[in-house]
């Protein structure tokens, strides 16, 4: 996988994951917080390499933290994200903005996934400088909704919820509702009280992706991921590229012939 995802460090969603008697990435990998590139980077939906299931989608993101006087501070962005039918994915991250503010959001990276060339594309908008590495293998899991089963951790430190909320239509996509409850008791985690997350999202079988997930936790607060619009045309495959005027470092060993993409931009 892509090093930004095996190096990361998730807080709350890996410790939660300890505890789970079973595990199902695809989900669990939604939400949580990455310290990466000198970063507070928060973690978006999951999107496997998934052959035949091409979409473009728009992706909605607020996150609320708790703040000590009650209320709560909430930040905002919105971005693209595309597969083709080869399982390449294209996807931009974008600097959340407080919500209500007039502080835009600006575009911070560019990332490729291409299954088919085992390459991964991490381009900087502001340095205009994309870092090739070479990725033998990407994630094609599918959720199992079959995989999450409620009742007691065996180390006896909580209890996990799974319901079946049943199926319906998102953005024009047909969907299965969920909502998984995680109750850890009181010492389990440094914590004096015990204390509940909650994540409700709408899984797409056909896409293999959350159209909408919300993760609910007082370690974290609220952050939700929503669709705001899609089309599973196939994608134009120029995203799946490094953009024009970016150049290229090769960190292959031993590095391929990759030229820079337009290495004289204007």
């Amino acid at each position: 996988m892509p090093p930004t995802r095996r190096t990361r460090l998730i807080l709350l969603i890996s410790v939660l994951l300890t505890l789970s008697p079973v595990i199902a990435r695809a989900q669990d990998e939604d939400g949580g917080v990455t310290y990466t590139r000198g970063e507070e980077l928060l973690e978006s939906i999951y999107v496997p390499n998934l052959t035949n299931a091409p979409f473009s989608l728009t992706l909605a993101t607020e996150w609320s933290r708790p703040m000590q006087n009650g209320g709560t501070y909430t930040i905002v962005n919105s971005r693209p994200i595309r597969r083709d039918s080869a399982g390449r994915i294209y996807m931009e991250r974008w600097l959340l903005s407080p919500k209500g503010s007039n502080i835009p959001s600006q575009m911070s990276w560019i990332q490729i996934e291409d299954p088919v060339a085992h390459a991964y594309y991490e381009c900087s908008a502001f340095r205009h400088i994309c870092e090739l590495t070479t990725v033998r293998s990407f994630s094609t899991k599918r959720y199992d909704p079959a995989a999450f089963k409620s009742g007691p951790f065996n180390n006896g430190k909580g209890s996990r919820t799974h319901e079946d909320l049943g199926a319906q239509f998102f953005a024009g996509v047909a969907v299965h509702e969920y909502r998984d409850t995680t109750n850890i008791n009181a010492g389990a985690l440094g914590n004096d009280l015990a204390m509940t997350t909650v994540r409700d999202f709408r899984y797409s079988p056909e896409l293999g992706i959350n159209l909408m997930s919300v993760l609910d936790t007082p370690q974290v607060g609220r952050q939700s991921f929503t669709v705001t619009e899609i089309s599973t045309t196939e994608p134009d495959s120029k995203f799946f590229q490094p953009p024009d005027g970016y150049k290229i470092v090769d960190h292959r060993t031993p590095p391929a012939n990759v030229q820079p993409n337009n290495p004289n931009p204007h």
